[in-house]
C-alpha cells in the first residue's frame, strides 16, 4: 500500500467504477503507458505549485489530443461557478477572511458541482477530461493552512474519481515566484507567498499515486506534451 510522508492512503478501496486503478502497462514498444479505467473516458489531472505553467500545458495537451481524434474537455478548478467565484475573490482579497475549514468547504462544494455537471458526464460519454488542479491542490494548499492532507484525501475518496494519469509539474521555488511576477505582471497573491508555496511544494513532493508522472516544468511546453502523450493509451 503506497503512503506518503503524511500517511496518505492513495490506494484505499472505494467504488470500483471510479477508483479501480490499473496503474501502468507497457505499450508495444516497451514504453510505459498509464491505462484507462474500464467503463469510462480518460481522466488526466495536472498539478503543481503556482508558476509551474499548468494552464498553458492543459491547453496545449488538449489541442494535441484533439488533433489525434479524441473528444477533450479541458477545465480548471476553482471553477467559475458560484463557489469558485467566491474562492477566486478570496485569492485576491485575502484568504484569511475565512477559516481553513470554511475555505475547504467552499472547495468541496465547488468540486462537487464541477464533477456532477461537467467532469463525470464527460467521462461517462467516453471523453478525455483534463483538469488544471484537483483535490491534490486542496490537500497541498489547505494542508499548508494547517488542515490534515490525509483527512482531505479521505473526504474526497467518497465522491471524487481518481485520475487515470496524475501529472505533477515541478519547479524550483525561486523560479516559480519569478514566473508569477514576470509573466503575470503581479505580486504573488495569498496562495503564492513564499512560505505558503514551500509548504505546498513539500506536500506535492510527498504524494504517491499508481499513475503518477512528475515532470520538470522548465522543459518546453512542446517537450512536455510529447512526454505526456507517450504514456497515454491509444484507445
Amino acid at each position: 500500500m503506497g503512503c506518503s510522508a503524511f500517511g496518505f492512503d492513495l490506494h484505499a478501496p472505494a467504488h470500483p467504477y471510479w477508483f479501480a486503478m490499473n496503474g501502468s502497462n507497457l505499450d508495444d514498444n516497451g514504453g510505459q503507458v498509464f491505462a484507462r479505467t474500464p467503463g469510462r473516458g480518460y481522466f488526466i489531472v495536472v498539478e503543481g505549485i503556482d508558476g509551474t505553467g499548468k494552464s498553458t500545458l492543459v491547453h496545449a495537451l488538449a489541442s494535441e489530443l484533439g488533433k489525434k481524434g479524441r473528444v477533450v474537455l479541458a477545465s480548471a478548478e476553482p471553477t467559475h461557478g458560484p463557489h469558485g467565484v467566491r474562492l477566486r475573490a478570496l485569492m485576491q482579497r485575502g484568504r484569511f477572511a475565512v477559516s481553513p475549514s470554511e475555505e475547504l468547504d467552499l472547495f468541496v462544494a465547488d468540486r462537487r458541482q464541477h464533477l456532477d455537471e461537467k467532469v463525470i458526464p464527460a467521462l461517462d460519454r467516453g471523453e478525455t477530461v483534463i483538469l488544471d488542479r484537483y483535490f491534490y491542490s486542496t490537500m497541498a494548499y489547505q494542508g499548508a493552512r494547517g488542515l490534515n492532507p490525509s483527512d482531505i484525501h479521505r473526504m474526497h475518496l467518497k465522491f471524487a474519481p481518481e485520475p487515470d494519469l496524475l501529472i505533477i509539474l515541478e519547479l524550483p521555488l525561486d523560479k516559480a515566484l519569478e514566473r508569477i511576477i514576470r509573466e503575470r505582471g503581479e505580486k504573488p497573491d495569498e496562495f503564492e507567498k513564499r512560505e505558503q508555496l514551500e509548504q505546498c511544494s513539500r506536500i506535492f513532493d510527498s504524494i504517491e499515486h499508481p499513475s503518477l508522472l512528475r515532470l520538470d516544468s522548465q522543459l518546453s511546453v512542446e517537450e512536455l506534451v510529447v512526454r505526456i502523450v507517450k504514456v497515454i493509451p491509444s484507445n
